[in-house]
């Protein structure tokens, strides 16, 4: 089975040297599940000073990617290697990032995730690329790659493999039908004066399931 693979498109790669070093998702790189490979927009600038910005036209606060750089970079960077794969630009304007959404994503060989930075992206690049406008919540973030380690993040999860018991990703929140999770326990049985509910500790795994079944259910609702 093929790797998945990330291509990160940013003004900062080195913002992502922890994180790929870290849990799961080194784990998962080292055992050849995923591969993340990072490039930094300004290698395609045509500006001797590297400039991948300006001032927006018509006014305003901030300043404006510029589309040549960004533009340059993706169509360079997706012709490396087949498939082109699913190019998805982290921007607040875009559909919200769901567990539907990632099982989606989950299903592609190659995801480009082109990060913006400033007041946005000058909306040429969207017209051209047409990517799929993602957004991880209705809020603003300096710039897209933190919003890009959430999509890698959960994406990875869906790979076979990455989780050490398959069943993980399936009974998670939101993974099925949209329900939120039961809650969990683990030791101790006794902390301040909170107990496991009983049911946890009688080992009849039917009653379990029907308990956790009714709190998922409880949760889902609120």
């Amino acid at each position: 089975m093929a790797a998945l693979r990330f291509d990160v498109l940013t003004l900062f790669p080195a913002l992502f040297e922890s994180y790929l070093g870290q849990s799961l998702l080194d784990d998962a790189i080292r055992a050849g599940l995923v591969e993340v490979h990072r490039w930094n927009i300004r290698d395609w600038t045509q500006d001797k000073h590297q400039k991948v910005d300006d001032r927006p036209f018509g006014g305003g606060p901030g300043m404006v990617l510029m589309a040549q750089p960004v533009v340059d970079a993706v169509e360079a960077v997706r012709a490396k290697t087949e498939p082109s794969g699913a190019l998805v630009m982290l921007t607040p304007a875009g559909e919200r990032l769901t567990q539907r959404v990632v099982e989606q994503l989950a299903t592609e060989q190659r995801i480009l995730l082109l990060c913006g930075r400033y007041e946005g992206f000058d909306d040429r690049i969207r017209q051209v690329l047409k990517p799929r406008e993602i957004s991880v919540g209705d809020f603003v973030c300096n710039g897209g790659e933190v919003p890009a380690m959430v999509v890698i993040d959960s994406v990875i999860r869906l790979v076979p493999g990455v989780l050490g018991d398959a069943a993980s990703a399936a009974d998670e929140s939101h993974s099925e039908d949209g329900r939120i999770e039961y809650p969990q326990y683990t030791r101790p049985r006794v902390f301040r004066g909170l107990e496991v509910p009983e049911v946890l500790l009688s080992g009849n795994h039917g009653a379990v399931a029907k308990w956790r079944a009714e709190q998922s259910a409880n949760r889902s609702s609120t």
